[in-house]
């Protein structure tokens, strides 16, 4: 081989080292804009899984419990022997609310209230209609039209609600009022004894009644005034 020929070769042999490494460093710095997510899309990403625990753990959050109404309920009860204010008791302590005893201004003794003794009062009032007129010490509560909502109690006789209470329904503006019944026996239902009671009322919006047993616990009174969820 001549000189002219050997420097040529040397000329070639450079020029393809420096083609060689220019290849090699556009590789490099291909590789590397692969291997990293620029920092926008990073914070993207971040920000939408933070949004997506909160909206989780907002979504899996328990609902806040129902209000209960406060300072304008009244629970009204006529007791012959205490069952019924026992229950109206624990309903106003749930509630806090008010009650008014609805009272015959004649008393009912455990003589007139013997059933099973032929001439007794409530066997005569029974046998009578006209005789269960029954005078109250108090038809109208104090602070009657500030009440919005009005529960009435009363034990049940014959089927139907004991009549000292009609004269607290028939005497009373239920207009604007929602009323809820409730009674004690110790076999009998509710039966008509709150559809007869709205029938002569004055108004008002009634709600389904209840009926508890004469030895109902506090807990059972406490569940059904928790289910009706007043606001």
């Amino acid at each position: 081989m001549n000189a002219s020929t050997s420097k040529r070769t040397g000329k070639f042999a450079l020029m393809g080292i420096v083609v060689a490494l220019a290849l090699a460093g556009l590789a490099l710095v291909g590789c590397a804009g692969q291997q990293q997510p620029s920092s926008q899309e990073q914070s993207s990403s971040g920000s939408q899984a933070a949004s997506s625990a909160s909206s989780s753990e907002s979504s899996s959050a328990p609902a806040s419990p129902a209000p209960i109404a406060q300072g304008n309920v009244l629970v009204a009860y006529f007791s012959a022997s205490g069952n019924t204010e026992h229950v109206a008791q624990q309903i106003a302590s749930d509630l806090g609310a008010d009650t008014f005893a609805i009272t015959p201004a004649k008393p009912y003794t455990s003589e007139d209230l013997n059933w099973n003794q032929e001439g007794s009062r409530v066997n005569i009032e029974h046998e009578n209609e006209s005789a269960r007129d029954i005078e109250l010490t108090q038809v109208t509560p104090d602070g009657w039209d500030g009440y919005d909502t009005v529960f009435i109690g009363y034990p049940i006789w014959w089927g139907i609600a004991a009549w000292p209470v009609d004269g607290f329904v028939s005497g009373n503006n239920f207009d604007g009022k929602m009323v809820i019944p409730f009674c004690t026996s110790t076999s009998s239902g509710l039966g008509q004894s709150a559809d007869l009671l709205e029938q002569m009322a004055n108004g008002g919006t009634w709600l389904e009644g209840m009926r508890f047993s004469g030895s109902a616990s506090a807990a059972d009174v406490s569940e059904w005034v928790n289910s009706l969820a007043l606001s």
